[in-house]
C-alpha cells in the first residue's frame, strides 16, 4: 500500500463565553483531555497542534485575540476527521458547545489539504481561515460541508449531522 501524498489540516476556533479557569467553563476544561486522548486513538488521526504544557492547544495565540482558543489537527482524509467529530464524547462536547462559547458568524473552521508530513502552523490556519471568511471554500480553506479533493477539482458535498456543522 502506497502511502498518500496528502493529509487533512484541520482548524476550529472558538470565542470564549468566560476564562478558561471559571466555573462556566469546568465542564469543557475537564473533557479536554479525554477529548484529545480519543482523538490521539481514533482511526486516520495523525497530529495535533499542542501547547507548551504538551497537552491541549488553549495556551497558544491566534488572531492576536485572548479569548480565541484553537484546536488544529492533521487526518487522513475527511471520512476519518467526520467519523471522530460526530461520535461519542466529541460529539456530546459539540453539541454543548454554546455553553461555552459564544455565536460568531463568520468562520471559524477551515479544512485544507497537506502534503503528507506536513504539519500546519498557527499562521496557516489563520490564513485559511481568513480565506473561506472572505471567498467561501475553494481547494485552498474548505469545509466538511462543502470540501475538495487534494488535487482541487470539483467541491464534495458532504452529510454533517443537523445542527453540528459550521454555517457554511
Amino acid at each position: 500500500m502506497t502511502e498518500p501524498a496528502y493529509e487533512l489540516a484541520q482548524v476550529n476556533l472558538g470565542r470564549l463565553k468566560a476564562p478558561l479557569d471559571s466555573p462556566r467553563l469546568k465542564d469543557f476544561v475537564g473533557n479536554l483531555d479525554p477529548v484529545n486522548a480519543d482523538a490521539d486513538g481514533a482511526d486516520g488521526f495523525v497530529w495535533r497542534l499542542q501547547g507548551e504544557d504538551g497537552d491541549d492547544a488553549t495556551d497558544v495565540p491566534v488572531f492576536g485575540d485572548s479569548w480565541l482558543i484553537i484546536n488544529m489537527s492533521v487526518w487522513r482524509d475527511t471520512n476519518a476527521l467526520t467519523a471522530y467529530m460526530y461520535q461519542g464524547r466529541h460529539r456530546e462536547m459539540l453539541a454543548r458547545r454554546r455553553e461555552w462559547f459564544e455565536r460568531v458568524q463568520e468562520a471559524m473552521v477551515a479544512l485544507w489539504w497537506v502534503p503528507a508530513g506536513h504539519r500546519p502552523t498557527v499562521a496557516e490556519a489563520e490564513s485559511r481561515v481568513l480565506h473561506l471568511r472572505t471567498h467561501g471554500p475553494t481547494p485552498y480553506a474548505f469545509t466538511l460541508r462543502t470540501s475538495f479533493p487534494p488535487q482541487g477539482a470539483a467541491p464534495l458535498l458532504g452529510e454533517v449531522p443537523k445542527g453540528l456543522g459550521c454555517a457554511l
